[in-house]
């Protein structure tokens, strides 16, 4: 008997376990309160590029259910890749319903020289999402300009492996990291060409994660860990004979 109700408190906590995570240990689940503008234009051309390094939004993958974070969200570009649902709040003029689920690829600056409540939308600590046009719109009418949101994490789900871009030249490795599913952002990214061990890289700007090491002829293998403390490793992504400037799909969450 005293097996068995070990076994089912054994069952119970780890049933306990993934009900947390799913509800909001990592972040997800507690809806919270913002508001959100709009820019890049009806097509969206004025959001590529950016503070998180992804460029072009049709060609990474991310489209134009995008998001520029405030301050008081971006956390100096950690953010980058988090995902968020978002839908219009308590704004019975303007909102539109239902929800939409954004992924953050730039940072909205603060803007000192305007009120906090006038303008300067995003200046520190307001929350605030500054959307691409086309996905604004899905939430709220385009008159609007600026609405309360209601917004909350979400895991990000994307199509195929996490894609590793290698930049950079000999001794300065700068590998952008997209397309990161589950977390989305990345806390951590190592390094591992096949004449060496495991190597941790840095954060240069955005997702972009450098190494100093001379790894030139050599197949790469990568191993990122969200923000959730989830670790994928892809082993030899990078075959030998890679090129600067090439992209290659690991391994996902």
């Amino acid at each position: 008997m005293a097996s068995a109700n070990a076994l089912l408190a054994l069952v119970f906590s780890s049933l306990c376990l993934l009900a947390r995570r799913a509800a909001g240990d990592y972040g997800y689940g507690a809806w919270q309160s913002a508001h959100a503008t709009f820019y890049g234009g009806g097509d969206a051309s004025g959001t590529m590029g950016g503070a998180c390094g992804y460029g072009n939004m049709y060609s990474s993958g991310y489209g134009t259910n995008t998001a520029a974070l405030s301050t008081a969200l971006f956390n100096d570009g950690a953010a980058c890749g988090s995902c968020y649902e978002l839908r219009c709040d308590n704004d019975g003029q303007w909102c539109l319903p239902g929800s939409i689920t954004v992924t953050a690829t730039n940072f909205c600056p603060p803007n000192y020289g305007l009120p906090s409540d006038d303008g300067g939308w995003c200046n520190p600590p307001r929350p605030h999402f500054d959307m691409a046009q086309p996905a604004f719109l899905q939430i709220a009418q385009y008159r609007a300009g600026i609405v309360p949101v209601a917004y909350r994490r979400v895991p990000c789900v994307k199509k195929g492996g996490i894609r590793f871009t290698i930049n950079g030249h000999s001794y300065f490795n700068l590998v952008l990291v997209t397309n990161v599913a589950g977390a989305g952002d990345v806390r951590s990214v190592s390094i591992k060409g096949s004449s060496t061990g495991w190597q941790a890289m840095s954060r240069n700007w955005g997702q972009n994660w450098q190494s100093n090491s001379y790894l030139d002829g050599q197949s790469l293998s990568f191993q990122v860990t969200a923000s959730d403390g989830r670790t994928v490793t892809s082993n030899g992504v990078a075959p030998a004979g890679w090129q600067f400037g090439q992209t290659f799909e690991g391994g996902q969450f």
